[in-house]
């Protein structure tokens, strides 16, 4: 199957330089510099296009939830795989299922609103305790209620403002080291009746004539901060560590992948609460 990431010939697997792209006016951007400590996990090795769930682990964890990367794919990501038939890619829809295997190169990715279901079922699911407040971290509320939120869309400032400078970071798509963007690959997709289980097989399943078209190199991050010079992330491609990139390279590679990002925001409502 297809890999995640592409070169420039929308190949997968190549690489590709990231680009630069002129400064927008400064008065435009926060005046000011945040960067929030949240823990930094690697997807290096093991979960090699498992990045929406390195990234919402980072998350979870800096909220003080006890839970690993594997028990997250485990127990909260809806997961359905690719198949052939007739010389025919059939595939999930992203924005209802992660495509492929986090744990394989061959594994593709998933969009903002499988993120927000699995973050709200891993808020229901895994334990909270007490936040030590002295690492920087969020709430220390221990019974605090968190649900996530579908942020697509929302200008990069408005994220910062909303979010980053009330010490919270954000699950946001952009592109592998900031690259280009490459259209493709493409497949059919597959309609899913019902969930078989723990197997995570469906019931019934229709292969349909839906094209669907990734947009490749797609990646997903941890933001954490910003300053003038740029936006700050928790990237766990390759081992990146907290890695700062220019604003409007940011603002280029985020709005190639749909200008997707999640959320999470207090709320007095306990987790059983909401089902999204």
């Amino acid at each position: 199957m297809h890999s995640r990431e592409a070169s420039v010939t929308g190949r997968p697997g190549g690489t590709a330089a990231g680009a630069g792209a002129p400064e927008h006016d400064p008065a435009a951007r926060p005046r000011s510099a945040k960067l929030i400590n949240a823990p930094y996990i690697s997807q290096r090795g093991t979960y090699p296009t498992g990045c929406e769930s390195v990234s919402t682990v980072m998350l979870l964890q800096y909220l003080g939830y006890k839970l690993s990367v594997d028990d997250f794919i485990s127990e909260c990501l809806e997961i359905k795989e690719f198949e052939e038939r007739d010389g025919i890619t059939y595939g999930p829809d992203p924005r209802k299922y992660f495509c492929g295997d986090p744990y394989s190169e061959d594994g593709m990715g998933c969009y903002a609103p499988v993120i927000v279901k699995a973050l709200n079922k891993a808020f229901r699911t895994f334990p909270r305790e007490r936040v030590d407040s002295a690492v920087g971290a969020g709430p220390d509320e221990a019974d605090a209620a968190f649900k996530a939120v579908d942020e697509s869309g929302r200008p990069l400032e408005e994220l910062i403002a909303e979010y980053i400078d009330n010490g919270m970071p954000v699950v946001f798509w952009a592109c592998i080291n900031m690259r280009e963007p490459v259209i493709g690959p493409e497949w059919l997709l597959t309609d899913y009746a019902g969930d078989g289980g723990s197997d995570r097989e469906p019931i019934n399943k229709k292969f349909t004539d839906k094209k669907f078209t990734w947009v490749s190199n797609e990646h997903c991050m941890l933001l954490v901060g910003y300053d003038k010079k740029g936006c700050w992330f928790n990237d766990p491609y390759d081992g990146n560590g907290v890695i700062r990139y220019p604003w409007d390279t940011v603002r280029a590679r985020h709005a190639a992948q749909h200008s997707m990002a999640v959320g999470v925001k207090r709320t007095e409502l306990k987790c059983e609460d909401f089902n999204s």
